[in-house]
């Protein structure tokens, strides 16, 4: 043991000597180089941590280790030696960089820095952030494993990697040997490896260790730890919030370090509470509690956040630190992130929330530039597969399609992929989970922030001191995509500053409601206008700034200087708006008034274009020359390799002898589209040739029916005469008058009457009836020339035969474009009518009840069953089924012709001759003529028979009577 002792008290020998060799070493630095800020870097090596804090019933923080209980006072001894060794080499080694003397001509350290602006960082804006979570007794294990995931979310979906996080568990110091913080996360950079080290120290949350930490709730010293660590580090641009958590209120009226007695120490804890807030009022910290359960103390709450500092991360209420209530610890994890989106300027949307295995979407906005899906597994054995909105699987690291990934927490109840650059859309997590372990729901949301890109307009370009100037502006985001949907920028705020030498700042506000100077509203270009103070001289810097929920601005300043009071050169810049193809122009005109005596050559330069634009100005440059105006016009080329959507950015006209200086500036308002096809191009040719040839078609098949309706003899009647006596009727039927021909043979059997047939064309004998196509009916006989046809008209044919044609074709066609018959029995056509139903005497009679051949009135017998009208005789009583039970107990039937189903048969022919010849042989006719048959309508007892009158029953169906 002595041996031991006396080998640590070498060691500790030996790095003092070596401590002392280093200060040496840092002194001949300083002495070589006289730098102040390379002295320091010297000794850093020497230098240590800070001391833990020290207080009543504390604990070292983590900084330090404690050695174990087995070691030795001297060891303890030894090692104070070695730190009292170290800090005196630290104090030597800053002595000697005050002592040395700084080099004639050495520039200042701090005028140096600050003349130099330097250009802001890609990504979102950092934040230092504490989470500090309840851990009293008041808590259930439950809750205590809800805060737990709470704390895991905000730590692991922290959307910047410049971002600081530690996490502090909460009670009261009662016993000797407690302390009322647990800091179970140093102060941690929230990068790849630190938010890994955050998902792995947050979980020692949820093991409560009542020798180290009471049962109580000491708001304030949670308060002052959380101020103390944001603080130690001197970096005032970052923001610093503190986001507690808890269930209950203060409770410290057990705690000794409070007061002798509860009352006291409630009046205390109060008391140092107020002083605390006041403390991180000072320190610029905010302080955003949330709070859950129903033995919440609101107006404590509400003091807490009210007590911090009030300036938000945004000028807007929602940025403003607020208390937060909700119902129970169920709630925490979402209601925790929300306030931690609000307080962080950031946006949030909820996702799906299901048990696995399952597939949970989740909505990244196009205006993000950076962001977090965080998954609250619960359980570690949950796995979670990414991918992105065009279905593609991501990697977990690295980069991939312009995006870099970082996940974080894969081991823990919640892990987070951090997409830097996101495409915008609906991602896809796909959760598994082997049996057992599928039992709760798996929730994913999207926490994101866009940090835009502002591209600035100042008109005129160098305005002068006392002259009031238009600034615009346009946002586009990290991919160079501008912003044109409005509904994406919904409450957003528009700022601009104008700073410079001889006078200070001056802020301006920038609209987009299309009132003066904006010219057209919600096209999601700011306006506004900025009077340059009289006392301004020289440079000129604008800062514009955007605020919106989870919108921020780059703070990209334009640099600009004043103008003279007369300037030499007046310009001004127009291009057309207009949507091109790749491979087109885009036209503008640069107008140009030269106030000088000698010549200005200007020089357009394009800048802020979107990613893959090819644009190329010609002419680039233009000279105008003394005490002239001149109008230029100018052509853009787009590429033929330019990116569809649109082009953006802005033209700038400069002075070549003055390049830093611009004259005149406008934005680009043109969007390339993908150059149509010959069908697109063409289609209003297309159109209006297929409409002609519509109408055309339409015309042709007017006209075609038309002739067609010309040449069809569909309805039109043949009446058979000989010496005026119709002896067959014979009417064309639907399809038998093709290209307005209808051949037809009279036909004329031994002993019989010659009837009208339909032909064959070109059969022997066959007479021709022909329709022209101007509507004309004209009747070729067998053998002759073709004859016009007058309406009822007879023409001649052979054998002292006559045809009468009767055009009946607009009144014979039925609804479906057929007749309503084909050969009508005794001169009768099918229908309904007891009149005439040609409406006139067909041989000028005037009167269709005497006989047209001047016999005298006939009998209603002349007409067969089915007739309407008798060419002669009295008109007929009853109706036509009376008339067809008086006359004959059944039609005769037809004889057919070549597809003519109303004609007569051989067969019926024989029995219709038989019949006749009984007929002829069994009527008296005291004129020398046959008489009617017995029994029929003109026999004995008929009704319409006339002595000497003949039997007209032959016609077009009879026998022939050869005594007629």
């Amino acid at each position: 043991m002595r041996q031991s002792s006396t080998g640590r008290t070498a060691r500790a020998g030996r790095a003092a000597r070596r401590t002392g060799q280093a200060v040496r070493r840092a002194g001949q630095a300083v002495r070589r180089t006289a730098h102040p800020v390379r002295a320091v870097r010297a000794v850093r090596a020497v230098r240590t941590g800070p001391a833990a804090p020290t207080g009543l019933n504390a604990r070292t923080g983590p900084h330090v280790p404690t050695g174990p209980d087995a070691r030795t006072a001297r060891t303890a001894r030894t090692a104070r030696t070695g730190r009292a060794l170290r800090a005196a080499a630290v104090a030597a080694a800053l002595g000697l960089v005050v002592l040395a003397p700084a080099p004639s001509g050495a520039p200042a350290l701090a005028p140096a820095a600050a003349s130099a602006p330097s250009a802001p960082p890609e990504g979102a804006d950092p934040v230092d952030f504490a989470i500090v979570v309840d851990q009293s007794d008041s808590l259930s294990d439950e809750d205590l494993a809800r805060e737990v995931e709470a704390a895991s979310l905000l730590a692991q979906g922290e959307i910047s990697e410049r971002s600081r996080a530690t996490v502090i568990g909460f009670g009261s110091s009662e016993k000797p040997g407690q302390s009322p913080v647990r800091e179970v996360c140093p102060l941690t950079v929230a990068d790849a490896a630190g938010r890994q080290r955050l998902s792995d120290c947050v979980q020692r949350l949820g093991r409560r260790d009542q020798a180290r930490v009471g049962p109580g709730t000491d708001f304030p010293a949670a308060i002052r730890q959380a101020v103390t660590r944001l603080t130690e580090q001197d970096q005032p641009a970052t923001p610093k919030v503190v986001f507690l958590l808890t269930d209950g209120r203060l409770d410290v009226e057990d705690s000794p370090e409070y007061g002798t007695d509860r009352e006291s120490r409630k009046a205390n804890g109060v008391k140092r509470l107020a002083d605390e807030l006041a403390r991180a009022r000072q320190e610029n910290v905010q302080i955003w509690p949330l709070g859950f359960g129903s033995g919440i103390d609101r107006a404590t709450l509400t003091a807490m956040a009210e007590g911090g500092y009030r300036g938000g991360c945004a000028d807007r209420p929602s940025a403003t630190p607020r208390m937060r209530v909700v119902a129970d610890s169920t709630g925490i994890d979402k209601a925790f992130q929300e306030t931690f989106a609000a307080a962080r300027c950031a946006g949030i949307t909820p996702g799906d929330s299901k048990r696995p295995p399952a597939d949970l979407y989740v909505t990244i906005p196009p205006i993000a530039t950076d962001g977090s899906i965080t998954v609250s597994k619960h359980d570690p054995k949950v796995t979670v597969t990414y991918y992105d909105p065009r279905g593609r699987k991501v990697p977990t690291s690295g980069t991939f399609d312009g995006s870099g990934f970082e996940l974080s927490g894969r081991d823990g109840p919640v892990e987070a992929l951090r997409v830097s650059n996101p495409l915008p859309g609906r991602w896809r997590a796909r959760v598994e989970a082997p049996e057992g372990h599928r039992g709760r729901e798996v929730a994913v949301r999207a926490i994101w922030q866009g940090r835009l890109r502002s591209s600035v307009v100042l008109d005129p370009a160098s305005p002068r001191p006392g002259e009031r100037a238009v600034v615009e502006v346009r946002m586009q985001t990290r991919r160079g995509v501008y912003i044109t949907d409005p509904a994406l920028l919904t409450g957003i705020k528009v700022t601009g500053q104008l700073a410079g030498d001889g006078f200070d700042p001056v802020g301006f506000a920038l609209a987009d409601d299309g009132r003066a100077p904006d010219r057209t509203a919600s096209d999601v270009r700011f306006t506004g206008t900025v009077t340059v103070p009289a006392g301004a001289a020289g440079a000129l810097r604008l800062t514009t700034r955007m605020e919106a929920p989870g919108v921020t601005s780059d703070l990209r300043p334009l640099n600009a200087r004043t103008g003279e009071r007369t300037p030499a050169v007046v310009a001004g810049l127009t291009v057309d708006r207009t949507t091109v193809h790749p491979g087109d122009t885009v036209r503008g005109t640069l107008s140009v008034t030269n106030n000088d005596s000698a010549p200005h050559t200007l020089r357009l330069t394009l800048s802020d274009q979107a990613p893959g634009t090819e644009l190329r100005v010609d002419p680039a440059t233009v000279t105008v020359p003394p005490g002239s105006r001149r109008e230029t016009p100018f052509t853009l080329t787009v590429g033929a390799g330019t990116a569809l959507g649109e082009i953006g950015g802005k033209i700038t006209a400069v002075d070549a002898g003055a390049p830093d200086r611009p004259l005149t500036e406008a934005f680009l308002v043109v969007r390339v589209e993908e150059r149509p096809g010959w069908t697109e191009r063409w289609w209003p040719a297309l159109a209006a040739g297929a409409a002609a040839v519509l109408l055309l078609g339409a015309f042709a098949a007017l006209r075609l029916r038309a002739v067609r309706a010309r040449l069809d003899l569909t309805g039109v009647e043949l009446e058979l005469l000989r010496d005026g006596h119709i002896l067959d009727r014979l009417t064309v039927r639907h399809g038998q008058s093709a290209r307005g021909r209808f051949p037809f043979t009279v036909e004329q059997g031994l002993g019989t009457a010659p009837t009208l047939q339909r032909g064959r064309p070109g059969a022997h004998g066959a007479h021709e009836l022909i329709a022209t196509r101007g509507g004309e009916l004209r009747l070729r006989p067998h053998g002759g020339p073709e004859l016009p046809v007058r309406g009822g008209a007879a023409t001649g044919l052979d054998d002292a035969l006559d045809v009468a044609v009767h055009d009946r074709r607009s009144a014979g066609r039925a609804p479906g474009g057929r007749t309503g018959g084909g050969r009508t029995d005794g001169g009768g056509l099918r229908g309904d009518r007891e009149t005439d139903p040609y409406g006139t005497d067909p041989y000028g009679s005037g009167d269709h009840r005497t006989d047209p051949y001047g016999a005298g009135d006939r009998g209603a017998g002349d007409h067969r069953a089915g007739d309407r009208h008798r060419p002669g005789g009295g008109a007929p009583r009853g109706s036509w089924r009376d008339r067809l039970r008086r006359g004959r107990t059944a039609p005769p039937p037809r004889r057919p012709a070549d597809g003519d189903p109303g004609g007569w048969s051989r067969d019926d022919r024989d029995d219709r001759d038989h019949r006749d010849d009984r007929d002829h042989r069994g009527h008296r006719d005291d004129r020398g003529r046959q008489g009617p048959r017995d029994g029929g309508p003109n026999g004995p007892g008929g009704e319409g028979g006339t002595d000497g009158g003949h039997d007209d029953r032959r016609a077009g169906a009879g026998s022939w009577d050869p005594n007629f």
